[in-house]
């Protein structure tokens, strides 16, 4: 299989060499003080590729300053529209002159500067119309396979999970990996007891230690804070235990060597297979690591990924901002109800309709169609969840990504 494998003549080319399979503009609320004058803009500019984004809280928080620019200069971003109340802790000024020296349109508005809910309202809807004639004036380009990036969730998961859609990806990943692509699952609070297992698979013997120190800190995270990533529903569809639950998230990683370990924000270095830490450093203060598996999806985007896959048993219809979601219904019968929100039956194994290759081989080929334009059915339905809160991480070290050069 070949690296240099054409997967789209159409891609958008960023100023730092990274290729976009969308051209959305962001507009991102620095507090929430500002979101609903935020929401009133996107809702008024009718355009459905306009985003809301943003982050809640007053007090500051470098983790939350460093993703929101991670995915205002996210690839698959055009343009970025900040939205201040005036007041809150969210260093602005910074902020936009990274998403401007990163080559995007972008503007501030400050609502205690402009006038109030209605002014600014009026001013926001104005500077998208401007920021989207010149995001749409971009730079198309041929993008290739090995500057893809993907990655992969599980949400609202149930006994079909680890014996369809889990591995059906897992599948996806290894032929992506193959080709040169670069494939991020998560998350260590979610593959308790199967930390020995992915440090065998590591690339090198330091980033196999890497990866049970992650999985020993998100125990230790879990334990302090009295309970773990196995939920109530969970349980009613199926599963018995964390550990039957970890082996079916770990399905999702596939088969290939693992390159390195990641922590969001991070981007992988080059294509190969990664494993991202989510769960924050130091002392355990900001509560559950992952509110909801929409956190999760922002964390992997902030990675890079270009698009993302979810699986589910018990089924869940969000989608995300800026990266398209391509959901994956482990259970038969959930599809046969959900089928509107869902992109790939992956019950049919089943059922005896495919096999785990068969299936590997539609999400592998469905992730070609994405990136090409096709859109996913979350992204058709129009949702663009987004969530970001409060973490603390401190920086990966080199044992972390051995094959690059830090």
């Amino acid at each position: 299989m070949s690296v240099d494998k054409v997967i789209t003549e159409h891609a958008w080319l960023r100023q730092d060499g990274r290729k976009g399979i969308r051209n959305v503009i962001v507009v991102a609320y620095l507090v929430e003080c500002a979101h609903h004058v935020s929401r009133k803009i996107v809702q008024h500019c009718g355009d459905s590729e306009v985003h809301l984004i943003g982050f809640p809280g007053c007090f500051p928080n470098e983790y939350a300053s460093e993703m929101l620019k991670a995915v205002c200069t996210h690839p698959n971003v055009g343009a970025a529209l900040l939205v201040s109340l005036g007041c809150e802790s969210m260093n602005r000024d910074w902020l936009l002159k990274e998403i401007t020296e990163s080559g995007r349109p972008a503007d501030l508005l400050v609502i205690q500067e402009a006038g109030g809910t209605r002014a600014t309202i009026d001013a926001g809807i104005q500077s998208l119309k401007h920021m989207r004639q010149l995001a749409d004036k971009g730079e198309r380009t041929v993008m290739h396979i090995n500057e893809l990036i993907v990655g992969t969730i599980c949400g609202g998961s149930d006994g079909t999970s680890g014996v369809t859609a889990n591995p059906g990806v897992g599948r996806c990943f290894d032929t992506l990996v193959a080709e040169g692509a670069a494939c991020l699952f998560e998350e260590t609070g979610e593959l308790i007891g199967c930390e020995n297992i992915m440090a065998e698979r590591a690339i090198a013997s330091d980033l196999g230690k890497e990866i049970i120190a992650a999985v020993e800190k998100a125990k230790n995270y879990y334990r302090i804070l009295g309970f773990g990533s196995f939920a109530p529903g969970n349980a009613d569809g199926g599963l018995s235990t964390q550990e039957e639950k970890s082996l079916g998230a770990y399905s999702k990683s596939g088969s290939s060597k693992i390159s390195g370990l990641l922590k969001p924000g991070d981007l992988p270095p080059g294509g190969g297979l990664y494993l991202v830490d989510v769960i924050p450093d130091g002392e355990v203060r900001f509560g559950f690591p992952n509110i909801s598996d929409n956190a999760e999806i922002v964390e992997l985007i902030a990675c890079g990924c270009h698009l993302i896959l979810f699986t589910t048993g018990r089924g869940s219809v969000v989608g995300s901002a800026i990266s398209p979601v391509i959901k994956v219904c482990a259970n038969p019968e959930t599809y046969d109800r959900l089928a509107e929100d869902m992109d790939i039956n992956a019950g049919k194994v089943l059922r005896g309709e495919a096999n785990l290759d068969e299936l590997g081989q539609e999400i592998y080929e469905t992730v070609i169609n994405v990136v090409q334009g096709q859109q996913s059915v979350s992204e058709a339905l129009g949702h663009q969840e987004f969530i970001l809160t409060y973490k603390s991480f401190d920086p990966i070290g080199p044992a972390c990504l051995p094959l690059s050069v830090r």
